[in-house]
């Protein structure tokens, strides 16, 4: 009798913390990796002890955030009439598994697309390992339209107001001990609002929009300090919306489905164990009913009105900046 396969969704009916959901599975991924001899699941599993360990041992966050907060006080002083936020999160748990999973099927598709053939073990592995998005911080600027003169284009002044910190964060935060990594992706277009030397580190979604009108700004550093990678997205409020609650988030998600689906036509069921295990997790994911779940501090009346205090579906806050325009603090005062 075929051993069943251990996913994620089994996990989330017993009322458990996101924590326990994680150290369970984690444990019986690696259990089943043992006995089946899946170099795979074994990755995945230790994979899963990084978020973890972000979980249980964040006394080091104190000490990044501080030092990300450093660049917030920056704008304070630089743009005093612009009202921006800082936000930091640790990646969701479905996010997470969402990724793993689509990261693999996506490889092995393009992979055997090009040459027929699969890649080897380890070359599946490295899809894991190229998720460095664990920790992730945004930037998100809006200029009050007071502070905007007639001929001014309200767009175009936040757009360059997001380059100008683009070019900026990199030796910034390098001074306090960050290091940029490069992240450009091939075949994108070069925004030559970023300056030259900077480029290889930036993926630039403005210029390069996804299918579904995603556009953010995204740079990938180094703490020396905590020893592990970080995500800096930069991007508008407008740009924010449109990700969190507008066409971006809603037809990425019917546009994953239908790409998933027509990599599971390309490649039979029994071809690649790594693709079916993967499309299928993957599969079950993206169809789960958010109100049917059991998880400690999570509560949802469907997959759109949800109260996540527990880092499952929206990640867990660790740094909430927020900075009204000049104009906004008077009226306060």
């Amino acid at each position: 009798m075929a051993k069943k396969m251990i996913c994620l969704n089994d996990y989330l009916y017993n009322g458990d913390t996101v924590l326990k959901i994680l150290h369970n599975y984690s444990r019986d991924l690696k259990e089943s990796a043992i006995a089946t001899g899946n170099s795979v699941d074994m990755m995945h599993s230790n994979f899963l002890l990084r978020e973890i360990e972000l979980l249980e041992h964040n006394d080091f966050l104190t000490s990044q955030a501080k030092r990300i907060r450093d660049f917030y006080k920056y704008m304070t002083a630089e743009y005093p009439y612009l009202a921006f936020s800082f936000k930091g999160r640790i990646k969701s748990l479905i996010r997470l598994e969402e990724k793993i999973n689509g990261n693999i099927a996506e490889f092995i598709y393009n992979y055997h697309s090009k040459t027929g053939g699969f890649p080897s073990e380890n070359e599946i592995k490295e899809q894991i390992t190229r998720i460095r998005d664990l920790l992730a911080y945004r930037i998100v600027v809006s200029y009050p339209q007071c502070h905007l003169k007639d001929s001014d284009d309200r767009t175009e002044r936040e757009l360059d107001i997001i380059y100008e910190v683009a070019n900026k964060l990199p030796s910034f935060l390098e001074q306090r001990g960050f290091n940029a990594e490069v992240s450009a992706i091939e075949d994108h277009i070069e925004s030559d609002r970023i300056a030259e030397e900077l480029r290889p580190y930036y993926r630039d979604y403005i210029v390069n929009p996804s299918p579904y009108g995603y556009r953010s700004i995204h740079i990938i550093f180094y703490d020396v300090s905590s020893r592990c990678d970080l995500e800096v997205q930069i991007r508008t409020k407008e740009m924010d919306d449109f990700a969190e609650i507008g066409p971006a988030n809603h037809l990425g998600y019917e546009k994953r489905q239908e790409s998933d689906r027509a990599r599971r036509a390309k490649i039979p069921l029994g071809e690649n164990i790594f693709f079916d295990e993967a499309y299928e997790r993957g599969m079950l994911l993206q169809t789960l009913d958010l109100s049917k779940i059991k998880v400690n501090m999570f509560t949802a009346y469907n997959n759109q009105l949800i109260n996540d205090e527990c880092g499952l579906f929206r990640g867990r806050l660790i740094t909430p900046y927020e900075h009204l325009s000049r104009f906004q603090n008077d009226l306060i005062d």
